[in-house]
């Protein structure tokens, strides 16, 4: 089967996205972007968006999904990786829950005890592994089966010596802007988003 133009599919994927917002009863507008590796990065912008977002972000993963399922029963051949973002929202969690992650993992190494987060989807893990990274003293491991898996952020002493109880860190309690599993999403320039 022919290969169909990474620009074709993104274009499939826009004009889709369009005729959901149209459904939704929404004005919004759809822009896509090819990336060097292939990824296909679709962001939809507009007032009155939080619809598709969802309570931490669900909606929008869930609409990034059908999304992707329409291009790839459009297009069999597509193996691009395709990313769909609302007002940015995608960006600042990430952002948020990196550094709640990098909070966190200094708090494990200086008590030198296990930290659990809360379970989150792939794409949300790798954000946390990613951020650990660099800290010294602390590493990264996922536990447990979908929908339940977990990072878990681990002293590096700890992995030597027998250490406490993994202690499950609810995002409630960092910083009022912080977003991550278990925290409500900030409010996106003013409308709700749940």
């Amino acid at each position: 089967m022919a290969s169909v133009p990474v620009e074709e599919q993104a274009g499939g994927a826009v004009e889709f996205l369009r005729g959901l917002l149209e459904r939704f009863g929404t004005d919004g507008s759809v822009t896509s972007q090819v990336h060097e590796d292939g990824l296909i990065e679709l962001s939809v912008a507009g007032e009155g968006l939080g619809i598709l977002i969802g309570p931490k972000g669900s909606t929008l993963l869930a609409l990034q999904e059908l999304t992707r399922t329409v291009v790839q029963r459009h297009y069999p051949s597509s193996e691009h990786r395709l990313v769909v973002d609302v007002n940015g929202y995608r960006k600042r969690r990430h952002e948020a829950l990196a550094r709640f992650a990098r909070q966190v993992a200094q708090e494990a190494a200086a008590t030198n005890t296990k930290r659990a987060l809360e379970p989150m989807p792939p794409a949300d893990r790798k954000v946390v592994h990613d951020a650990v990274h660099g800290i010294e003293g602390v590493t990264t491991v996922s536990e447990g089966e979908e929908p339940n898996r977990r990072v878990v952020l681990v002293p590096v002493t700890a992995r030597q010596a027998p250490a406490a109880e993994p202690t499950t860190e609810a995002l409630g309690e960092a910083a009022p802007d912080d977003t991550g599993p278990g925290a409500q999403a900030p409010e996106a320039a003013g409308q709700k988003v749940g």
